[in-house]
This record gives structure tokens, C-alpha cells and sequence, in this order.
């Protein structure tokens, strides 16, 4: 009896293997699109790479060429003869911003939150329309109606707030300054950043806004507690989209500006510091050899401008999107 009841105690059941968990399988369109999404990724950063290598190896004459000898030729030191044009560019792209981020962001709220429905929808659809027009247009406007339309203006401001440094000098006689051409980049951004700001606003939380409203805040009060804060992070997006715009424009400025290789924070004069983009399109079809080397060594400077710009925009969207009310 104990012999059988010991050999019952040492056999034991062996467990039986669990089956295993088959992979899920991945349909066709998920791989497809998996693939496009990557490639597409990729695409951008060997564009970005190959477009980089290219104004490399372009400006690198133009880079290493010794002063004695571009200046033997005729075409200067190449950091004196970019710095102006890199000052423009900055400056007249800063006051296209001072000029057209107020505009827009109000346009965007007045649009969201103030307009009636059918009112709002026709006005947004003009302001995109904006975006559809040439440069070219731009800068005939600019030169041919809004030049001579502001000149008085800027007669004005020279006679009584000459004493500002932004506004001394001697007043244009035909308008054709950088604060015109600094208007006409404002005009040419302002469809960007309301666009863009228009739609952050419009993704506002109801309940947020409901909630502030409910407590007896004013409309303006429950816009800046609850709208602005939800939708800073995208208001930068646009505003750094708009202003890589303004940096990069070229044939409205050429047509509206006359400018010369000059520093100065003067805009209405007419004496104005000329942008990198202008000054490629202006010089570059009777440029040749180490000329046309160092009008790309501009456009290189131009590019490292952008990506900075572009950097510091990242840095601010991520700083803000944590603190922002869509979390």
C-alpha cells in the first residue's frame, strides 16, 4: 500500500504547453503607408543634406578666396560685403513682424470669437485668398500705389519724431523705403499667421471657455485666460513660419527697394540696407565666375539665418506646448 501510494505521489502530470500567441498581422495599407510616411521623411532630410552640400561647395571659393585677391577683382571682402545685406534682411523682416503679428492675431480672434458665423467664413476665405497672389503683384502694388500713398506719412514722422533714430535721416522724396518694403512683407505674411492662429483658436476646449464664462469673466477676459494660453505654442509656429517667409522674399523687395551695401537703423531714408535674397536676384543672370561663387555663399549665409530662426522656434513651441491648456 505505501509502495503504490508513492509511486502516485512521484509520477505527475506534465503541463501541458501553452499555444503561442501568434503576432498580430500587419495588413497591406499599414505597411504601405508605414513605408510612405518614412520615405517621405527621409526624402526631406536627403533634399535638406543635398541642398546644404550644394551652397557648400558652391560658396567655398568665394569662402577661401584670399581679401587681396577678390578685392584685385573687383568684388570685395566677402563678410564686408554680406553683412549689410544680412542687416536688412533681419531688419526689414523684424519690422514686417512688428507690423503684421498684431494685425493677424487680431483678425484671427475677431474671426473665431467676435465675427458672426456666415460674416467669419467669407472674411477668412478673403485673408487665405491673400496668400494666392503673386510676388510679383506685391511688389508692384507696392512701388507703384502704397509708395507714393505714404510718403506723406513719412514726411510726418521725420518732421516730428525725427529725434527717434528709427525715424531720422532725410525722408525719402519717393516713399521707396524699407518701411515700405517692410509693409509689403506684412502683407505678404499677414494670410500665414492669421490662418494658422485662426485655427488654434478655433480648437480651443468649449468647456474652458464655457468655464471662465461661467465664473464672470468678460469675453476678452475668457480669450486671454483661456484662448491665448491654449494657443501660444501654434501662434509661434505661424509667426516663425511667416518670418522665414519675410526672410526669404525676394522679387517684392527687389521691385519696391533700391538699396545699397549700408548699416544703419534708419527706414525713411533713401538709403537703405538691401536683403541677401534681393541682391541674389538683382546680380545674379550678369554674374559669372567667383562673382556667382559669392552670390551663393550670400544664399548659404541666408540658409544658416533660416535654420537659427527655425531652431529657436522649436525651442520656443516645446517650451510652451507643455504649459499650453491642450494638456
Amino acid at each position: 500500500m505505501t509502495s503504490v501510494t508513492q509511486s502516485t505521489r512521484e509520477v505527475t502530470p506534465t503541463p501541458t504547453p501553452e499555444p503561442a500567441q501568434a503576432k498580430p498581422r500587419r495588413r497591406i495599407g499599414d505597411r504601405v503607408f508605414s513605408g510612405l510616411s518614412t520615405g517621405s521623411g527621409v526624402t526631406i532630410l536627403v533634399i535638406l543634406a543635398m541642398v546644404a552640400g550644394f551652397l557648400l561647395m558652391q560658396a567655398f571659393p568665394a569662402l577661401t578666396t584670399p581679401p587681396a585677391e577678390l578685392e584685385a577683382k573687383g568684388y570685395g571682402q566677402f563678410w564686408s560685403w554680406i553683412l549689410p545685406f544680412a542687416w536688412g534682411t533681419v531688419w526689414a523682416s523684424f519690422w514686417a513682424l512688428l507690423l503684421a503679428v498684431p494685425t493677424s492675431i487680431g483678425i484671427a480672434l475677431f474671426i473665431s470669437h467676435y465675427a458672426p458665423r456666415r460674416f467669419a467664413s467669407g472674411l477668412g476665405y478673403v485673408i487665405d485668398l491673400l496668400a494666392a497672389v503673386p510676388s510679383v503683384v506685391f511688389g508692384l502694388w507696392g512701388s507703384i500705389v502704397l509708395a507714393p500713398a505714404v510718403q506723406p506719412l513719412y514726411l510726418w514722422l521725420n518732421t516730428n519724431l525725427g529725434w527717434i533714430p528709427f525715424f531720422g535721416g532725410q525722408a525719402s522724396g519717393t516713399g521707396r523705403t524699407l518701411l515700405t518694403a517692410a509693409i509689403v512683407l506684412a502683407v505678404m505674411i499677414l494670410p500665414i499667421i492669421t490662418s494658422l492662429s485662426r485655427e488654434v483658436f478655433l480648437q480651443t476646449p468649449v468647456l474652458h471657455q464655457e468655464a471662465a464664462l461661467a465664473l464672470g469673466a468678460t469675453r476678452w477676459e475668457m480669450i486671454t485666460m483661456t484662448v491665448l494660453p491654449f494657443g501660444r505654442a501654434g501662434v509661434v509656429s505661424s509667426v516663425m513660419l511667416g518670418l522665414g517667409r519675410a526672410l526669404g522674399e525676394t522679387m517684392a523687395v527687389a521691385m519696391v527697394l533700391s538699396g545699397a551695401p549700408v548699416i544703419t537703423l534708419e527706414i525713411l531714408t533713401s538709403q537703405n540696407p538691401n536683403t541677401i535674397a534681393a541682391v541674389i536676384a538683382q546680380n545674379f543672370p550678369e554674374a559669372y565666375g567667383l562673382k556667382t561663387n559669392q552670390l551663393i555663399a550670400g544664399g548659404l549665409v541666408l540658409f544658416v539665418i533660416t535654420l537659427i530662426v527655425n531652431s529657436i522656434a522649436r525651442l520656443i513651441v516645446s517650451r510652451y506646448k507643455e504649459f499650453s491648456g491642450a494638456n
